[in-house]
């Protein structure tokens, strides 16, 4: 029997992305193995699993093609199911990568016309997202990269880019939107190589845009493993920043295909980290999976049970860790050393500078530091596998 002290509640602010719920078990080597839930269907199952939210491409809930009319109609039965069943969306995003016109690019396709049909197909979702009541409009740029060097410039794409996201902050100014943008890194997949790979990436790009404070970032757990780096890590870079304006937590195998696995089910550490980070942290915004069923599911509910219990029991494990003494302990020694001289550097002046210089280092001390990091990691080790 699963402990009931992990089950999730509406204040954990817990969301999923829909397509992840509707993911039907296909991949590149086999078809379909179970049918594909209604959005709808999808979201009552979430807010009576306690849910906080949804999030949504524009086609997971109007289909492409649909006549305003039949928009309407749609949004219309949406928006009083929300109301009838307390959930929110909590994030939308625009599918410019599915339809064939997107096969080399939305934003950073080599054709101008493709270059606006994904900026007006945006403008449609965002007037959307305004009317669910949602507050981050994501941009993950699947289609935007290349196989083929010799095909486009990086500087001549992000320069596209730019100019869409240019328009579109306007276009939520002139409306009056309460919407931000968060751009999702990614390194590569479905394109050989992506544009704007890490987190570093983005933030470098995001203060080149006109209105670089209406944008952020969106970091996900695999996409920053298929890279081979740290998620730990490049989520801080993002909270650091003051960019983090969503997540999408999961589980990844390194440096392999996508593959969107339950959150905490491929390394219980990193799972921890990155619940402590946003907790100690105090992180305001939805905690996000974007992720999917195994293919041998046959329906989406105890993958949905699964993630939000993994978040809670590392929200249990990280203030077990903050709590005990040992290593507590332990931490202290580690960073108790010359407190004396902490913030010396903080701000420069002429008498700071001279005191720097003129400072004496007893190296062979320094380097001599008793750091017991082996000892601290197996108190960790033994916290997540409940022995300590």
């Amino acid at each position: 029997m699963l402990a009931s002290r992990f089950a999730p509640k509406r204040e954990d602010k817990f969301a999923f992305g829909i397509w992840g719920l509707q993911n039907r078990g296909r991949d590149p080597f086999g078809d379909q193995t179970r049918q594909e839930t209604p959005a709808l269907k999808c979201i009552q199952g979430l807010a009576e699993r306690n849910a906080f939210g949804f999030e949504f491409h524009d086609n997971d809930i109007i289909p492409f093609g649909s006549s305003a009319a039949q928009r309407d109609a749609i949004l219309t039965d949406l928006k009083k199911c929300m109301g009838d069943w307390g959930i929110k969306a909590t994030m939308a995003t625009t599918n410019t990568f599915y339809h064939p016109v997107f096969k080399d690019g939305a934003f950073t396709s080599t054709d101008p016309a493709i270059r606006l049909y994904a900026t007006q197909k945006v403008l449609n979702c965002l007037d959307i997202a305004a009317e669910l009541g949602t507050g981050v409009f994501v941009f993950w740029g699947g289609r935007e990269g290349v196989e083929v060097d010799a095909s486009k410039c990086p500087i001549e794409a992000s320069k596209w880019f730019r100019e869409s996201l240019n328009f579109l902050c306007e276009f939520v100014r002139a409306k009056k939107y309460a919407i931000k943008f968060s751009i999702e890194p990614k390194p590569n997949e479905p394109r050989g190589d992506l544009f704007l790979p890490t987190v570093g990436s983005v933030l470098a790009f995001i203060e080149t845009l006109q209105y670089p404070e209406m944008c952020g970032i969106n970091p996900e757990t695999a996409h920053i493993k298929i890279a081979g780096l740290n998620p730990y890590h490049e989520f801080a870079q993002a909270l650091d920043a003051g960019k983090l304006l969503d997540v999408h937590l999961n589980g990844q195998k390194p440096l392999r295909f996508d593959q969107d696995l339950t959150f905490g089910s491929d390394d219980l550490k990193e799972a921890f980290f990155t619940t402590k980070l946003l907790q100690d942290h105090k992180y305001q915004g939805t905690i996000g999976f974007d992720c999917h069923p195994y293919r041998t599911e046959s329906d989406p509910w105890d993958f949905v049970d699964r993630n939000m219990r993994n978040y809670n029991i590392m929200k249990e494990k990280v203030a077990q860790f903050n709590t005990n003494k040992e290593i507590q302990g332990l931490l202290g020694e580690i960073h108790g050393a010359n407190k004396d001289l902490v913030g010396l550097i903080a701000q420069y002046s002429p008498q700071t500078l001279d005191k720097l210089r003129n400072m004496q280092f007893n190296l062979e001390a320094l380097a001599g530091r008793k750091l017991r990091y082996e000892y601290l990691d197996q108190l960790l080790t033994e916290l997540l596998l409940g022995v300590l």
